[in-house]
């Protein structure tokens, strides 16, 4: 049973180091999309910034999961649920601003 219980941390402890890692990878490609595309002013630059930086929280959010598994004690329950928390509202702030844009897009699309 300890055998099993020390794979299973190694298996959580890699898997949180990759969803951190790929999240900060999309934030940071994003970000560098994101700053080209406002240099040739294209429209749609908010937009497309949005998606990236909500699907890297996305990966962080999962690692944020991940890491209750491994909880040892309560004040580390309360330190990753408060991440958690912060997180999912910040996804759900970005998504909100996504359904705007494009909401904003169909409404008024820019002509070039």
């Amino acid at each position: 049973m300890e055998l099993l219980h020390e794979v299973l941390n190694r298996v959580v402890d890699v898997s949180i180091l990759l969803f951190e890692l790929v999240g900060v990878v999309v934030v940071i490609l994003s970000g560098i999309r994101g700053t080209v595309s406002y240099l040739r002013r294209d429209p749609q630059t908010r937009l497309n910034l949005a998606k990236g930086l909500a699907m890297g929280l996305e990966f962080k959010l999962g690692s944020e999961i991940l890491r209750t598994v491994v909880v040892r004690d309560f004040s580390e329950i309360f330190t990753v649920a408060g991440i958690i928390v912060l997180r999912a509202a910040l996804t759900v702030l970005i998504h909100w601003e996504i359904k705007n844009e494009e909401l904003a897009e169909t409404q008024h699309p820019h002509q070039e």
